[in-house]
């Protein structure tokens, strides 16, 4: 979460642990990236960054299941204090080193500051809470959280009017290639994994990402 809003972002939550839903199904496909990008640094202790990360679903999972094989240095940047609270209780009980969360706004470049750049860069329940032109200045400002070849994961629904298309080509715009597009149909959810083929760029300190509408 990245601004105030009226949801209750705790129960939001609770999707995830409903096989059913889609925001497990969605889960899933995310987590399952996260996997091949660490695997595509094995060996190499991680440096991580997720905008939004309420309480961490993305990534706790799978580092708990990778035990010690991994090694990450991760900030989640939260802006609702419980889903932060509840998000360092799952890391302890998992025994999972190396993530900080942070109750900031993910929505202004100083909560980056000491954390980017960084090797993977997730943007997961951000792009379909925020007006379009803020998607595309996310976007554009990503090479400044980015270090050189990073992988950027999103999500976003694809309900008309799907803004997915437009998202792959303002990636592509600001120096990504893709490296998978997954989809769970027309109404469904999308999960994109872009990996930065531009020079990143210097962090500008106190910058706006976006306004979360919710």
């Amino acid at each position: 979460m990245g601004a105030v809003s009226s949801l209750d972002w705790v129960g939001w939550h609770r999707d995830y642990e409903d096989p059913g839903s889609g925001l497990h199904r969605r889960l899933l496909v995310v987590q399952a990236a996260v996997r091949d990008a660490l695997a595509a640094r094995r060996g190499a202790c991680v440096r991580i960054v997720s905008v939004c990360a309420g309480q961490g679903h993305d990534l706790v999972g799978v580092l708990a299941a990778a035990g010690g094989d991994v090694r990450v240095e991760a900030r989640l940047v939260e802006l609702d204090p419980e889903n932060v609270r509840l998000g360092r209780l799952r890391a302890e009980q998992a025994g999972i080193d190396g993530l900080e969360f942070v109750c900031e706004d993910a929505s202004v470049t100083d909560a980056y500051e000491g954390a980017v750049p960084a090797d993977l860069v997730l943007v997961c329940g951000v792009f379909g809470r925020i007006a379009d032109a803020d998607v595309r200045r996310t976007i554009e400002m990503l090479p400044q959280l980015c270090a050189a070849s990073a992988r950027v994961i999103w999500t976003r629904h694809r309900r008309a009017p799907d803004l997915t298309p437009s998202i792959r080509r303002w990636f592509a715009e600001a120096g990504f290639a893709e490296r998978s597009f997954v989809s769970a149909g027309p109404d469904g959810f999308a999960v994109g994994v872009h990996e930065l083929q531009a020079a990143p760029r210097p962090l500008t300190p106190g910058a706006r990402l976006f306004t979360f509408t919710g």
